[in-house]
């Protein structure tokens, strides 16, 4: 399991969040099969959702998504986390891979290519707050400083890293985001880019001198005073970092009613069941005919077919929004189906 940690430098005019998350690193990569370069794309991504989880997010029911769009081999990329330190991730092509760079580095920027990051922040209400900049590199870290400056007006340094070792598993991953609030003097804003202009790799450094000691390194003449989680509740006085997915079979079972009742039908006949997997984390649940035939309570438009209202364990609930069906028709529940939505 990883961990985060948070802190405050400079005399409070620095905000630091830092993780170490090879496990979350190491997990996503034997749950999708990634490529060595993939791995360590999606690793940067989880481990930066993680940092801007920390950075943005006000309560413990919101949850931010990084979706990188890029023209690379990688296809695209999303990560989601939330302030307990829940994260999840895919890419669209697990095993796409470029040669190294030059310097023997893993080229994540070309495996990315051009493109757009798009950050949504989803509040407890349902509202998706969304926010879209240009890909300044594709390397990740530089590009969500460039998010954070341009959408959120925080002047931000992040690092991220992911090494890999042997047959492409993780040997570390981790990051660091350190926010410059406002005001803050000259002198501590040099000393910060002073220390990170020494910095001969982030990676190198976790794996040396571990979380804690990279800090020390990171913020050195800067005073870092870590911030007490215990009053959080977090006894070990830091948050812990998972690779945990938000599915369930229900909600995968609940994906077969999008099919038609004809659809499904087939399913029972040509393949003797059903098998849903989640993009997200790679986990397959099969279902029997038994449980595929139990999906009878959904409505759908009598004209083109659309669903209207499918069943959860709790009841149903409407699917579309408004009076009229994406085909013109009024949308015309059963009584009864309404009182239950």
């Amino acid at each position: 399991m990883g961990r985060i940690l948070r802190g405050l430098a400079g005399e409070g005019h620095l905000r630091v969040v830092a993780a170490e998350t090879s496990d979350v690193a190491e997990e996503a990569r034997r749950r999708h099969g990634l490529s060595p370069t993939a791995t360590a794309a999606l690793g940067r991504a989880m481990t930066g959702a993680l940092l801007l989880a920390q950075l943005l997010l006000k309560t413990p029911k919101e949850r931010i998504t990084l979706r990188l769009e890029g023209t690379g081999p990688l296809g695209g990329l999303l990560a989601e986390a939330d302030p307990q330190g829940n994260v999840r991730g895919y890419v669209q092509n697990p095993q796409a891979e470029v040669p190294l760079r030059p310097d023997g580095k893993l080229n994540v920027g070309e495996l990315v290519g051009a493109g757009v990051l798009r950050v949504d922040r989803s509040l407890p209400n349902g509202e998706i707050y969304s926010s879209t900049v240009p890909l300044v590199s594709g390397e990740i870290a530089e590009d969500l400083a460039h998010y954070l400056w341009q959408s959120e007006q925080i002047p931000s340094a992040v690092l991220l890293g992911v090494r890999v070792k042997g047959e492409g598993e993780v040997e570390v991953a981790g990051g660091v985001a350190v926010q410059v609030m406002p005001e803050a003097p000259e002198e501590v804003l040099q000393r910060l880019e002073a220390n990170l202009s020494g910095l001969a790799g982030l990676t190198p450094l976790l794996k040396e001198r571990g979380l804690e000691g990279t800090l020390e390194v990171l913020l050195a003449g800067l005073g870092f005073e870590r911030t007490d989680l215990r009053a959080l509740g977090y006894a070990l006085n830091e948050i812990p970092a998972r690779f945990r997915c938000r599915c369930s079979r229900e909600k995968a079972l609940e994906a077969l009613v999008f099919f038609t009742p004809e659809e499904r039908e087939d399913m029972i006949v040509k393949d003797g069941g059903a098998e849903v997997v989640c993009h997200w984390c790679g986990e397959v649940y099969r279902f029997s005919p038994e449980e595929i035939r139990s999906l009878v309570a959904e409505v759908r438009c009598p004209d083109c077919g659309t669903l209207w209202l499918y069943p959860r364990a709790d009841g149903t609930l409407f699917r579309i929004e408004g009076d009229t069906c994406r085909c013109g028709r009024k949308v015309e529940i059963p009584s009864e189906k309404r009182a239950q939505a």
